[in-house]
């Protein structure tokens, strides 16, 4: 329910023809993932119960459906459930270990209006005391596509990267993802792709606007489709971030249907062999955007791999370097690292992986830092 968690219970009502009635559950959506599996579907009302958010870890719980509340005369619940009454827990199972330290943090969800009038939900995790004077380093992420939804989950490296150093972190869900159903996701499609872009500049303009953070102390991040979303942040509002990370992405989008997988993405974006490309294509192909009379573009840090068999690494390369060559000379800080192993994740183990957040991560964080006040 709007991107929360709703727990609800139903039965077979065997004296009604077997229709479900609801027998109890969460009276309002709780920003948390849940996840129930029964244990033995043929011969127990016990199931498995899985929780985390953002600054929770995964919580595993063993319950009983049968201990689900009954009704009154008048069909209500009892008794109202939440995650420290829920009276079907029959035990707590395993809880994993907190990764980073999520003493006074705070979840909200927010919603920012696009331009078409259409309500952006995004989530926000910040500080208990967090003052509104634009100077928190703030980290955007989002990704707007083929049906993918971001909601709560236990964001470890998030908080150990960037919370713990008194940022805050938002996800936006932006059409193009699956947050809302189909419906969501076709809203952002071939020419329609557009929504997805004015929903990520919407989040951000409202995050400025509420005093979390200012086009400086602002950072935005995402891979693959996100980024091909950084990309377009990048050519289309320049003024608006003080930092972008743009991971494995997709930017050139004249060629993407004939480099490794991109023709079997045509369903999403469109046909560039056709008269799409004139008619929407090319208005977010980063890499036929880039301004030649802008001053000033946000630094940059484009990440990619040489062994990536999913988004080729000739986007990266071939933006980068159009962008040191049309930049000479002018303020277009952009940095550019290849690792040469792993796919598209961008690293082959732990190790890698590790070096790679960690440079994506102090890249934005010290280059916000530059932006505060004094």
């Amino acid at each position: 329910e709007n991107v929360n968690s709703k727990h609800l219970f139903f039965k077979f009502d065997k004296e009604n023809d077997g229709k479900l009635v609801y027998v109890g559950g969460d009276n309002e959506a709780q920003i948390r993932a849940c996840y129930a599996g029964s244990v033995d579907p043929y011969e127990s009302d016990e199931f498995w119960f899985t929780t985390s958010g953002y600054t929770q870890p995964s919580t595993l719980f063993l319950a009983d459906v049968s201990k689900v509340g009954g009704k009154t005369n008048e069909g209500e619940i009892e008794k109202e459930l939440d995650e420290e009454n829920e009276e079907y827990i029959l035990e707590k199972l395993k809880s994993l270990p907190p990764q980073y330290d999520a003493e006074g943090l705070t979840v909200t969800q927010c919603t920012a209006i696009s331009k078409d009038g259409t309500e952006i939900p995004y989530f926000l995790v910040s500080k208990n005391d967090t003052v509104l004077d634009g100077n928190t380093p703030t980290l955007l992420y989002g990704y707007g596509g083929f049906e993918i939804s971001l909601g709560p989950k236990y964001i470890a490296t998030s908080g150990i990267s960037w919370l713990e150093r008194g940022g805050a972190y938002v996800e936006a869900n932006i059409r193009g993802g699956g947050e809302f159903g189909p419906s969501w996701h076709q809203a952002a499609l071939k020419e329609n792709r557009n929504k997805s872009y004015e929903d990520f500049i919407a989040v951000a303009e409202h995050l400025i606007s509420t005093n979390i953070c200012k086009p400086s102390t602002l950072a935005a991040r995402g891979g693959s489709n996100g980024g091909l979303l950084m990309g377009n942040m990048y050519t289309m509002r320049p003024d608006l971030f003080g930092a972008i990370h743009c991971a494995v992405p997709l930017l050139d989008m004249k060629r993407y249907h004939k480099l490794l997988a991109g023709a079997s993405w045509m369903a999403e974006y469109g046909d560039p062999d056709t008269s799409d490309w004139e008619d929407f294509l090319y208005k977010y192909s980063p890499y036929h955007n880039i301004n030649p009379t802008v001053e000033k573009y946000p630094p940059m840090l484009v990440t990619t791999s040489t062994r990536d068999d999913r988004v080729h690494p000739a986007h990266a390369r071939k933006m980068v370097k159009k962008l040191w060559d049309m930049g000479d000379g002018k303020d277009w800080p952009v940095y550019y690292y290849e690792n040469i192993e792993g796919g598209h994740g961008g690293a082959a183990d732990s190790k890698q992986s590790a070096f790679m957040t960690s440079l994506a991560y102090d890249f934005m964080w010290n280059t916000l830092c530059k932006g505060k006040s004094t």
